[in-house]
């Protein structure tokens, strides 16, 4: 079967909770296998990880090169026995298809590959009719099993592999449930970046009856927080809501009441915009943070790495080609986004621009995580109509 409700159910029946593949990747390797697809089966690893497989496929060899990305990995069930159906049954429920991944994202993925499939079908097996502009152009997927853990093994290194192979990607449709209400309502078009860091506070362990003999350490992260986060690290920019620091939890290691601690830390986050990169943001943190200590407190921040940039899709011929599918299919014009978290599109964006249109994402993550079927139908449509337009 090759209509999106039934690769999502079969999807779905697959328990492929990170890194497990529980046999997802086979199901649209077959699939895309049986409709001329070239398809390779990419094991990934590193020490301290689990192995994780991904697949690419493509089919033809020449531009336009529209890939579409995902991943068939998703978050544990939780408690089964709170759903009300199986969570990897793939039920349909009253026109809801039910389960794990229903959402986030096997039904999207499902949408995109059904769509191609329709589109080969109608167009004598290639990306491009005969008759259109010259080039019969190229359709791929990326679709990784490594997103919603820690990313090592998944699609950061998945497009290294494809780029080492010689594959060049002009555009790039992830989907991601990215609509927040209804279907239609919401491309994400770029995704602010992701820094963490640990605020250490140096002091000196002592007596609290004795503080002379101490120099405690609690007063001055305290300050400092005030100090590093109470200022506004820009205002927001043409595609992007402002910067935000976010401190999330602050500790001593002490459990006595009667201990002044040596050391007090306090980690945060910052999602940051397009005024900054990795580097000029830690730069501007430094400096507030060595204003505000002065030459009395002693202070460091201990970075955690990070592959979470910034990035931005800005209008243009490929937005505009997804707004009209959108519209055509839903009635709605969608807003022009960057909100939100982090997905696998910041690695993406390296190599192409990429937009992010899935299913509406109300339910993702949560027990009884569904979909209404007409909502598969109604992304199907939309995956065809910007194939359409994109080789017409």
């Amino acid at each position: 079967m090759t209509d999106a409700l039934s690769i999502a159910r079969d999807l779905i029946r697959c328990p492929s909770v990170t890194p497990a593949d529980a046999g997802a990747l086979g199901v649209l390797e077959k699939a895309l296998g049986a409709a001329g697809f070239i398809c390779h089966r990419v094991t990934f690893s590193e020490e301290g990880t689990a192995d994780v497989d991904n697949l690419y496929a493509r089919i033809g060899t020449e531009a336009p090169h529209i890939t579409f990305a995902g991943h068939t990995d998703v978050v544990p069930p939780g408690d089964e026995g709170a759903w009300s159906v199986g969570a990897f049954s793939g039920e349909v429920k009253d026109g809801v298809l039910h389960g794990r991944g229903a959402v986030d994202m096997k039904g999207g993925i499902a949408c995109s590959v059904a769509a191609v499939l329709e589109h080969l079908a109608a167009n004598g097996g290639k990306p491009r009719a005969d008759g259109q502009k010259s080039g019969s152009g190229s359709i791929s997927f990326l679709i990784t099993g490594d997103e919603e853990d820690v990313s090592i093994n998944g699609t950061i290194k998945l497009l290294k592999w494809a780029a080492e192979r010689g594959e060049k990607f002009d555009h790039c449709v992830l989907g991601e449930p990215s609509n927040v209400e209804t279907l239609g309502d919401t491309i994400k078009v770029g995704r602010r970046g992701s820094q963490s860091g640990t605020l250490v506070v140096d002091g000196v362990q002592g007596h609290v009856a004795y503080p002379h003999r101490a120099s405690n350490p609690v007063p001055d992260i305290s300050r400092l927080i005030v100090a590093i986060s109470d200022e506004p690290l820009d205002h927001g920019s043409a595609q992007f809501q402002a910067s935000n620091l976010e401190f999330v939890s602050v500790d001593v290691g002490n459990k006595a009441f009667n201990v002044i601690p040596g050391e007090a830390r306090a980690k945060f986050n910052i999602r940051y915009n397009d005024n900054h990169t990795q580097a000029s943001l830690r730069e501007l943190v430094e400096t507030r943070l060595a204003k505000a200590c002065g030459n009395r407190i002693k202070a460091r921040i201990v970075w955690e790495p990070s592959n979470s940039n910034v990035f931005v899709t800005k209008p243009g011929p490929f937005t505009d080609l997804a707004v009209a599918a959108i519209e055509e299919v839903t009635g709605r014009k969608p807003e022009l986004s960057t909100s939100g978290g982090t997905s696998d599109a910041r690695f993406i964006a390296s190599y192409c621009p990429v937009i992010e249109f899935g299913l509406v994402g109300q339910t993702m993550h949560q027990i009884d995580e569904r979909v209404p079927v007409a909502d598969l139908e109604k992304l199907t449509k939309v995956y065809r109509g910007i194939l359409t337009r994109y080789f017409g």
